[in-house]
Formats: structure tokens, sequence, C-alpha cells
């Protein structure tokens, strides 16, 4: 089957790219210009036509990859036009009408280049996310993982365990041959080293996963404190409504910011208090749920109405800025055990002492980005094969200790098999599903 899709984004635009992957890929071009095919990765300008009518439909580019050297490893043509809706829109019905040509699937072109071996999972998985990359360091940890550094590590951390298999196994097929007593010390220092190595690697503060997803900060607090005043400051808009009615706020409300090229997921949740209300209770929980899963807390409290005890007190003991708003309200200093804390005294009113608290808020977001190490984990898919694969190697060091090499050796396969899964090294066709399906149609 021949797959095809606009690859650039949608709506109108100077110039868009049909891509058409597949064995019907050269007979599309041939029967849209009328000609033949044009020199590989050659831009050639040709008219496009109504199959049936020959009609005019544009005038564009077009570019011929071969395969198997190609993005997919098959046939590739791509077709520049105009990017105009009823132009694309005209060129995609005619191949349409071509037999075995159909719309891609979303990520299918990606699809394909790693099941024809042009990719990795990795790779591919490092695509969408510098497609989708919104801020500077999302870009250049997409980049990195694009480079191979992962790759490279996971491939190497299981040449050296279908290594000690291969020792392991020997003994089990020559039960009667003693292994020497060299490779008896290398198994187990080997296994304790690959061992050693993942559990440094998952030690890592899920830094790779914040990157990609956002850094979350939780805007809590009591009621009328200014928590949507001060999410609708930061975000330069009116993300959620403000009102003097305590418990305006009944749900999270989300906005994405990009904070010195840091991507910052920020929320405001209900305020928290005593409510007989079944819906604000509820918000409530939630608010509660939101701050407990925050890498940063925004703990908002009216200047002249300061309780910090119960929840308020909890919530302040880890990754948590208090912020004390209505400044302007104050008549007097604030309390020794107030200024003790982590703290910014701000006036949403009159918008003083915002670039403090964002400058807090950055020294915050560099802390937590700061590492040394190269960051090896992206998604929770990476670290949980990576968990297991570390249990099994715990589970073989064990059994190989008690000399039950059969049951070790299974544990060893295991434990393979699962940095295999990272890169794609084995059977994944059970997950190529969920990754693929976060592409966009065309890629």
């Amino acid at each position: 089957m021949t797959i095809f899709a606009l690859s650039s984004g949608p709506g109108i635009s100077g110039v868009a790219v049909i891509r058409i992957s597949g064995p019907e890929a050269s007979n599309v071009i041939k029967l849209l210009t009328g000609k033949k095919i044009p020199e590989p990765r050659m831009a050639t300008l040709r008219k496009i036509n109504n199959i049936n009518t020959s009609e005019l439909i544009d005038e564009g580019i077009i570019i011929w990859f071969p395969g198997p050297e190609s993005y997919t490893g098959e046939d590739i043509a791509e077709i520049h036009i105009h990017g105009g809706k009823a132009v694309i829109l005209a060129v995609q019905n005619e191949i349409s009408k071509i037999k075995n040509c159909r719309f891609a699937e979303p990520g299918e072109f990606t699809k394909l280049a790693f099941q024809n071996g042009k990719i990795n999972l990795l790779k591919a998985e490092s695509i969408a996310d510098l497609i989708s990359a919104e801020t500077e360091i999302q870009r250049l940890q997409a980049i990195n993982i694009m480079k191979g550094q992962s790759s490279k590590k996971f491939n190497e951390l299981r040449e050296k365990l279908l290594k000690l298999l291969s020792y392991v196994e020997a003994k089990i097929d020559f039960p009667e041959e003693d292994l020497p007593e060299d490779n008896l010390k290398k198994i187990k220092k080997d296994s304790s080293n690959v061992l050693n190595e993942i559990e440094k690697i998952l030690d890592d503060q899920k830094v790779g996963e914040i990157i990609r997803e956002g850094f979350k900060i939780a805007i809590v607090g009591p009621t009328n404190a200014g928590k949507s005043s001060l999410l609708n400051n930061l975000s330069n808009r009116e993300v959620a409504i403000v009102s003097e009615i305590a418990g305006t706020t009944r749900d999270v409300i989300e906005a994405h910011l990009n904070i010195d090229g840091y991507p910052v997921i920020i929320s405001d949740t209900a305020g928290i208090r005593n409510s007989k209300d079944e819906i604000e209770k509820k918000g409530i929980r939630l608010s509660l749920k939101k701050a407990e899963n925050a890498d940063l807390k925004l703990v908002v409290v009216d200047a002249k109405n300061i309780d910090l005890s119960g929840f308020l007190n909890d919530l302040l003991k880890n990754d948590a800025i208090l912020v004390v708003n209505k400044a302007d309200l104050l008549e007097e200093k604030l309390d020794t055990k107030t200024l003790n804390l982590n703290h910014v005294l701000i006036s949403l009113k009159d918008n003083s002492n915002i670039d403090e608290l964002i400058l807090k808020i950055k020294n915050n977001l560099k802390n937590k980005f700061l590492t040394e190490e190269d960051i090896l984990i992206t998604r929770e898919r990476h670290r949980q094969h990576l968990v297991q694969c570390a249990d099994h190697l715990k589970n073989f060091s064990h059994k190989n200790d008690k000399k039950d090499f059969d049951k070790a050796a299974e544990d060893l396969r295991l434990a393979t098999r699962h940095l295999g899964m990272i890169v794609g090294k084995v059977d994944v066709e059970e997950i190529l599903g969920s990754i693929f399906n976060d592409f966009c149609i065309g890629k």
C-alpha cells in the first residue's frame, strides 16, 4: 500500500508539502504530471494536472527520493505546491483516485522508517519530541537523543548482558564441564556493574521527563488570596476568572508558559477551605492532589490574614515559595515566622515585586534542570523498562550465587529483553501504536 499526507502544517501558507511513500509513488508522479520521474533529489518544476481531464491544478516542485535511500526506506515523492486549502484538497483528491493509495495515519511515515531499519525507537520518539518542542531546552534534549547518546548507552549495556548470557548458557549446555574461575568472577562483576549503571541512570530526578512534559507549578492556598490573579499575571492574559466571591475557581486551570527557555505548566487551583458544596469540595481535593504532584508550589496567602497552620504548613515543607499577596493593604511588617520562610511579598493590584517572584521561580527551575550527567530517560516507557531490567538483574545475581543457572539465565534473558525494548531490538509491536499515534499526520 502507498500512503500520502500533507507533511507541512495545516492552514493557508506560501508552500505546502504533500509526501507520498510506497510502491505507487512513482506512478502518482507520472499520472499527476504526465511526465517521467525526475532525477533523484533534484527539485524539478512540473505542472500538476487533474488525472482524468488534464486540467491544470497548480504548478509546483517535485522531489524524488528512490528507496532504500529515503526517510521511510521506500520510494518517496514530495510535491511542493501553493498552500491554499483548495489546491491541497484538489491534489489529495487526485492521489486518492489512484489504486492502492490511501491517506497516512498519524506517525505512519516514521513508523515505516523504524520498521525498515532506518531509525530506532529512541530516534523515532526524539523526532516527535523535536516537532512538538516549544522551548529551547526541549529542542536541545530532542536533538541530543536524535544524535544517538541514549541508543549507544543502552545498546552497550545490552551487549554486555548478552555476553554474560553466553557464559551462563555455556554452563547449562555443558554441565559436566566447570566454567573457568575467571568467567565466574566476570559474570558476577559485570552483571553487578551493569546493575549499578542502570541504578545511576534511574537516579536522575526525572529531569528528562520534566523537560519533555513541562515543569509543573501549582498555585495553591485559601480562597480570595489572589491565586487566579497571579496565574493571569504570570501568563500575561486572562486565563482564569477573577472575582471577589470566594470559591469562584472550582476546577484546575492550566496555562503553558516559557520561562527563560524552560517549559512550565502552571495550574490555578480551587481555594482551600471548609465547604459544604460538593462541587467545591471535589475541586479542593483536586487542588491538594495537584500540589502533591507539583515540582514547585506557590502558596498564596493574604498579607492581612496569614494563617500557616494545618495544610498550609504541610505544603510549605518541600519545593514551595510562600507568596504573600496584597502588600498594598499591609500596615505593618510581616512577623518573624513568615520572614524566616522562603517568601515573596507582592501586590498584584500594584504589580509590585512580581519580578522578584519570577526570579525565585527561575532559580528553582535552573536548580532542578542543572545536571552534569547526560539525560538518557525522557519517557516513562524508558524508566519502566530500566526498572524491570534492574529487578531481573537482582534476581539473576541471587540465583547465580546459588548456582541455579537455568533460572538465572531466564532472568538475564528478561533483563536483556527490557533493554532491547527501549531501542526496539526485540518485538515491540504492542507499543508501536502508542508511540506513533503521538505524531502528527504526514510525519
